[in-house]
Order: structure tokens, then sequence, then C-alpha cells
């Protein structure tokens, strides 16, 4: 019993391995989109190559192994492999369902981003943050020359607050601390005194030249210093700019910094639109397809193999059985087929066992009724003899040797149809040797040429090189019972035609050997018969030649048919196998078995 297994055919990768590689790709665009969305806000630009490069490897190793895989399904549409067809349907029908169902939410989503960027650029943020950025401008810039006027003032003059102790109390609005620095024996300035607020006393003098010192972030947040030289003593004086001064421009500055990125967005919307699905959406989908080319395999294989098998079973092989899969309504059909084809093949061998009854039968009454015909004239020969022995002794001889050759004549008949019932009837041995058919067929044309001058003979379409797999003695009486019908279909003059053509039936190679005359034909009810043992149109033939021929050729692989018209002439056609070492064909392919069969 042979099993054939429901799987798919030419799958590359696991359904569950490609599964588990689209959750891993689904996995990775979240982390990388949302990397790349905070980027891209921040400077609005596109990707520099290298990124786009080591992005774009994804989709392209994907878009080359979809390639392979339709190219392929491609190839066995070619090729006519079953199951190809609906495989190639259903990938369609799933790419246009993805297609209807991602274009609006593509167009949709494209077209927001559009709104998006187009209704950023009309909210007039970029005027406001400039007046905001020029009122702290001003505000520092008055508060400098306010502070200036205060330093410069009576009451923090050095020689004059040397002599007077100050307290915080009497700090006017905005000073925060005041820091005296002198040199000490080796010239290097230090703090020698501090009043004010702790957090604005600085270990070093930020300089000795008079007036507003430069800032330095953090020590100076939200701060302002002065400086007031003279010539052992410098006063540092620090005033407050307001709390959350510093926090508050370097807000505006970054607010305008960030409205800047939205406007370069609006230049830079298109290739980062195309960036994002070619990178995040594209490879999802080609992920999706390729899942569903390998689903469509696995869900197409069980078909193909029932479909496989039936052929086989139309053909005539009922041992075949496919292993199904439990607990599915594939496999509950492939257990019913099974069944069908189990029950098939009881049926068939009690057919053939019948059949085979029946044609014994048929053969033996055929065969004593054969025998039968020619013990009559043996009989009366015989009884001849003896009735003439009886009465008239002396002249016995006038018969006897008419008789003897009629009774030798008969018994000569029965020998040969004996002989001929004994081949039908045994199996054909087969060989592994080759045998040339052109040399063949110039041995058996040669035993005619002298006997028929009447009959072309034309072999000039016999391949030289041509060898079958089947035993010199099989192939010489094939050519023989043909050739000998044909001569006699001709009533022993005409043109007998015999050639060879390379054909190709599936994936075997075959040389068609066809013998043609020009005789009268075969009449349209003869035809179904003509392999039917016993049956013969000529007055002395047995009617088991071509049955003969019949079973040498089907028991070496070949077949056999013939076309045949009434006055016209009858060819016959045997394909054989060829030898193994592969020739150059001489012929057309040919497009299906047994094509010109009647």
């Amino acid at each position: 019993m042979k099993m054939v297994r429901t799987r798919p055919k030419y799958s590359i990768i696991n359904v569950r391995v490609l599964i588990l590689l689209y959750v891993l790709l689904c996995i990775l665009t979240v982390l990388f989109s949302h990397t790349f969305f905070i980027e891209t806000l921040q400077d609005g630009s596109v990707p520099d190559l290298l990124n786009r490069i080591v992005f774009f490897t994804v989709p392209v190793v994907l878009l080359v192994f979809l390639a392979f895989s339709l190219v392929r399904l491609i190839w066995d549409m070619v090729q006519r492999r079953l199951g190809s067809k609906f495989q190639a349907r259903l990938i369609s029908y799933f790419i246009i369902a993805v297609i209807l169902s991602a274009a609006p939410v593509t167009i949709i989503t494209v077209q927001s981003v559009y709104e998006l960027v187009r209704f950023w650029r009309s909210i007039n943020i970029s005027d406001t943050l400039q007046y905001a950025r020029n009122l702290a401008l001003e505000n520092y810039t008055i508060n400098l020359e306010r502070f200036e006027k205060l330093s410069l003032s009576s009451d923090f003059n050095i020689s004059r607050t040397s002599q007077t102790k100050l307290s915080v109390q009497d700090f006017p609005e905005g000073l925060r601390a005041i820091q005296d620095f002198s040199p000490d024996e080796n010239g290097n300035w230090i703090s020698r005194a501090f009043l004010g607020d702790e957090t604005q006393e600085i270990k070093t003098l930020p300089g000795n030249q008079q007036g507003f010192i430069s800032r330095e972030l953090p020590r100076d947040t939200d701060t302002i210093r002065y400086v007031l030289p003279s010539k052992d003593l410098v006063r540092v004086l620090s005033y407050h700019l307001g709390e959350g001064f510093d926090a508050a421009i370097a807000d505006i500055e970054e607010e305008r910094a960030r409205f800047e990125v939205i406007n370069s967005l609006e230049l830079n919307v298109k290739p980062l639109v195309v960036y994002y699905y070619g990178v995040f959406l594209f490879p999802t989908l080609l992920m999706t397809i390729i899942i569903t080319l390998s689903f469509s395999r696995k869900i197409t294989a069980p078909i193909v193999e029932l479909a496989e098998a039936t052929s086989r079973v139309a053909e005539g092989d009922f041992s075949i059985q496919i292993v199904s899969r439990p607990d599915d309504e594939l496999g509950r059909l492939i257990s019913s087929f099974n069944a069908m084809v189990q029950n098939l093949e009881k049926s068939q061998t009690a057919l053939l066992k019948a059949e085979k009854i029946s044609v014994w039968q048929s053969m033996a009454q055929q065969l004593a009724h054969e025998i039968k015909n020619p013990l009559t004239p043996i009989k009366l020969s015989a009884e001849r003899v003896l009735r003439r022995w009886r009465t008239k002794p002396e002249e016995t001889g006038e018969i006897l040797e008419s008789s003897m050759l009629a009774i030798i004549q008969e018994v000569e008949g029965l020998s040969t149809m004996l002989t001929e019932f004994r081949t039908l009837s045994r199996p054909t041995e087969l060989s592994r040797s080759q045998t040339m058919i052109r040399e063949q067929i110039e041995e058996n044309i040669e035993i005619y040429r002298g006997s028929y001058p009447e009959v072309l003979f034309d072999i000039e379409h016999v391949g030289a090189n041509i060898s079958v797999k089947m035993e010199k003695r099989y192939l010489s009486q094939i050519l023989t019972n043909l050739i000998i019908n044909g001569i006699d279909a001709m009533n022993n003059q005409g043109r007998l035609e015999i050639r060879t053509d390379l054909v190709k039936k599936r994936e075997s190679r075959y040389c068609r050997l066809s013998i043609r005359d020009t005789g009268k034909g075969i009449e349209e009810q003869d035809r179904p018969d003509v392999f039917t043992p016993y049956f013969t149109t000529k007055e002395s033939g047995t009617g088991l030649g071509l049955p003969i021929i019949e079973r040498i050729v089907n028991d070496h692989g070949g077949t056999i048919w013939f076309n045949s018209a009434v006055g016209v002439g009858t060819t016959f056609f045997i394909d054989l196998p060829l030898d193994e070492e592969p020739l150059p064909l001489e012929g057309a392919p040919d497009n299906g078995e047994n094509q010109d069969k009647q």
C-alpha cells in the first residue's frame, strides 16, 4: 500500500518560524519608530545615508525572499503543477484585500500629516516668541541701567561704607549680596567680608575692572554682578534679575528651536512619510504576504495530494493511500477518499478475477472451436483411407497420399495455433538488453525484399542511433507480424513505410515506431476487435498475432494503437521506452499520450 503524506511542498521556512519573525519585526518596528519620531522632532531632518542603508536592509531582504517565492510560484504555473493556480488565486485575493484595506488608511494618514504640519504653520508662535524674547531683553537692559546707578550711588562708596557698617535691612530692592576682596601677602585676591544671601557668595574674584562682569551659568543663575574697585579693595555687588529669569529665557529659546523644527518638517514631510512607510509599514506588509504564501502552500498541499491521488486512481492505481490529519475537514475528506479507494481496490480485484475467468473461458471455448475445425477433415481423411482399405485394399494407395497430406497439414495448423496460444498465455520474459532498432528493421526487411518485388520498403526516416529496452527476438516478432499484415493488406504490392520519432510523455522518453501500408484499410466495424484473441479477417489467420504483439509491447512498458482509412491504408504506432542514455530529439515532442488512438 502506497502512502502519500499531505504536507506543503517547496517550503523554505516553517510557518511558525515566519510568524515568530513577524512578531519580532513588529517589536523592532515599535522600538525603532519611537526613536525615529523623537529624533525627527528634535531636528526635523531626514535620517542620514548610513541610517537609511541600515533601515532599508530589512525590506530589501524581504523583497528578495518574496521575489524568490513568487518566481517559484510562477514557474509552478508555467509547469502546470497541480495546485499552483489555486495557490495564485488565494494570494491574489489576499493582496487585493490588503490593498483595499491599507489604501484608505495610508491616504488618510498622509493627508493628516500634511494637514497637521499646515496647522502648525498657521499658528503664529514665532512672533509671540520673538516678542517675549525682546521683552525679556528689554527688562534685562532696564535692570542693568538701574543696577549700575545703584552701584555708583554714595551708599556703596568704598571709602564711606568702609567706615559705616551696613546690614541686610539696609539693602535696596534687587541687591542680594555684598562681597569684598583684598590681596594677601602673596598678592592673591581673597574674600575678606560677605553680607547677604549666602547662595550668592563666590570663591574667587571675577574681575577687578569696574562695571558688570560676564555672567557664568550656573554660578550666576538669575544674578548679575557689578564690580567696584579701589587700590586695596574690590567690592562685588550681586543683584537679583527675578526668580526664574534664566529658565524663562532658556524656555523661550528652546521653544523657538522647536518651532523651527516644525517649520523644517513641512519641507521634509514627503521624504519622511516615504521613509516611514518604507521602513516601518512596508516590511510588515511584505512579511504578511510571505506568511500568506506559506499558508497557501499549507492549505493547497492536501488538495494537491488529493488531486494527484485521484489522478492515479483514474489511471488504475488503487493501492494509494493519503496520510490525513485528525480533527480536520480535509482530514475527514481524505479519510473518505482512502475508504473509497480501498473499496474500489476490492471491487477491482473481484472484477479482474471475474474478467480473467470470463476471458479464459472465452479463450478456451474459442480454442476448442478452433481445434474442432481441423479435427473434422482429419477424421474424414482417416475414415476415407480406412473405408478404402476395407472395401478395396488394392486401391488404397490411390487416396493414401492425399489423405495423409491433408492430415499433416491440419496437424501443422493445430501445432501452430497451440504454439501461439502458449505464447499469448505465458508472461513475457523481460531483460535489460537493448536493441538497435534500425539494424533489426533492415534485417527483417531483407527477408521479404526478394519474395515481394512489387512492394516498396521505405525506411529512410528510421533513426540510426536509437536503441530500445527490448530483446532482439521480441522486436523481430513485432516487426515480422506487422510487415506480413501490411503486405497481405496490399495484396503483395504497394508501399510499406517504416519510421521512428523520439517523443516525450510526462517524464519519460519513447521511440515511436510507425509502420504504414497503402492497403485496403480496416473496416469500421472491425476496428474494436483488432487486438481481440482469435479475431481475424484472413482465411488462413489464427487471430493471435496482434494480441501477442500487444502483450509484448505492454509488458515492456510501451503502448500500441493504429489509424486506418478504408481504401487508403493503415498505420500502426508503437511507443517503446528508450535506452537510458539521452539522445537528441529527431521529432517533435508528444503533446499527449496516445492522442492518435482510434
